[in-house]
């Protein structure tokens, strides 16, 4: 077919949904056109190791150009999109208007701060390599500001355990593993780093204002990763919701706790750009849309992922993890292959294959539907999982040797503080 008389299709975004439609869109005949606003996609599952130092950047990241170039007719756009037009067909990126037959918008979601949008500079979420290298810079830096206070015998005690007690908010999957793994870089990796420190002291604090972590899990489950948790020694404080964050620490309910590192793992809002398209959104912007994926009065448009409100035939709203946009990206490319052969978009059904977190060394729990594992076993599937799904043949192997080391040697080998070391050095909180 001429390149002229092919229809055009747009994907915004190219995380784990937008990819999936792009390779299964790459080769066929129509000419796609890749936006994102970075150059790589990421493979977020494991942005936690890389903010604790167990991985490096270029690990769970791989440029989406290297993964599509088998196809020449792809084309890939670095920009961050502002809005679409649907009545026109554009989509609005800095001073580039790009026309589209079949459009679907993959751009995920950012952190919600509940109403305090200044949190987030006091407690950076985890959502991009960028939060990932900001968190490890500082939970390094805390350790350092702790060794040189005791080494110059300054501050008091307060000050002294602040720079070394670390509050995770929110006990989804995210904080968990955050928890989980910031509580064992202390009591094994950096404990024998340092003269006048024990960092194998350092309190790991893990908030979650439900009655349990994990709430989505089965209650077996969520008891089993409450008790893990606590073999790590992490402090898990449920029921309660953080408010008042400072420089200097946080409340807890009725308790001030001093902290230098907050971490936020409490909620998200979708991306902006949904509401651009004119049509109903839920109350953190995810786009409510059909049971095909696409937009009420614009079949051409599909939204998946993080940006979709999609309710699944037992009227619940799908999760926001890679899974459904994985699925959802393979079937918005489906629809969008049957709508150029003149058929109409298909309804989407999700397979649930269950749902894992991994807590630290041996420690996971994986709801599997059939079966619930638990501590070793979940652990094991919790890393084959992970492997199987990494994008890119180096990074798979790159990764398993970083954790096989790992695991024999409990050594981190990402330990690297970069990024505003000089405005680091103000008085620790």
């Amino acid at each position: 077919m001429p390149d002229e008389q092919r229809p055009r299709v747009v994907i915004v975004g190219a995380g784990f949904g937008g990819l999936e439609a792009s390779k299964k869109l790459a080769c066929e005949e129509v000419k796609l056109t890749v936006l994102d606003r970075t150059n790589y996609h990421l493979f977020q599952p494991l942005l936690y190791q890389v903010a604790t130092a167990a991985l490096s950047p270029a690990d769970i990241a791989a440029p989406v150009r290297a993964i599509l170039h088998d196809c020449k007719k792809v084309e890939v756009i670095l920009g961050e999109v502002q809005s679409v037009d649907v009545n026109k067909r554009l989509v609005h990126t800095g001073d580039l208007r790009v026309t589209y037959d079949y459009l679907i918008l993959a751009t995920g979601a950012r952190h919600s701060y509940f109403g305090h949008p200044e949190w987030e500079r006091l407690a950076p979420g985890l959502k991009s390599l960028e939060d990932a290298v900001e968190i490890r810079r500082r939970i390094l830096m805390a350790f350092e500001y702790a060794e040189k206070m005791y080494a110059e015998n300054t501050g008091d005690a307060a000050q002294r355990s602040g720079a070394m007690t670390f509050v995770i908010v929110g006990g989804g999957p995210t904080g968990v593993e955050m928890a989980g793994a910031i509580a064992e870089i202390s009591r094994y990796t950096m404990a024998r780093d340092f003269r006048y420190i024990d960092p194998s002291k350092a309190r790991v604090i893990l908030i979650e204002s439900e009655p349990q972590v994990l709430a989505a899990f089965p209650e077996d489950l969520r008891n089993s990763a409450m008790k893990q948790l606590q073999d790590l020694g992490v402090e898990v404080r449920t029921g309660v919701r953080a408010s008042d964050l400072t420089e200097e620490g946080l409340r807890v309910g009725d308790e001030y706790i001093r902290s230098r590192v907050k971490i936020w793992a409490a909620g998200n809002n979708a991306s902006f750009v949904g509401k651009s398209l004119g049509v109903p959104v839920d109350r953190v912007g995810r786009v409510i849309v059909n049971d095909d994926l696409t937009i009420p009065g614009h079949p051409e448009v599909q939204v998946i992922g993080d940006l979709a409100n999609f309710t699944n035939q037992y009227q619940e709203p799908l999760p926001g993890v890679s899974p459904v946009a994985m699925q959802q990206g393979r079937h918005a490319a489906r629809n969008i292959l049957g709508m150029i052969e003149g058929r109409p978009p298909q309804r989407f059904w999700y397979f649930d294959k269950g749902s894992m977190a991994t807590i630290g060394r041996n420690k996971a729990v994986a709801d599997l539907h059939a079966v619930h594992l638990s501590g070793f076993p979940a652990w094991l599937v919790w890393l084959f999982v992970h492997i199987i799904f990494l994008v890119g043949f180096r990074n798979r192997i790159v990764v398993l040797l970083q954790w096989a080391w790992s695991y024999v040697t409990f050594n981190k080998g990402a330990r690297l503080i970069t990024r505003n070391f000089q405005a680091e050095t103000r008085p620790p909180a």
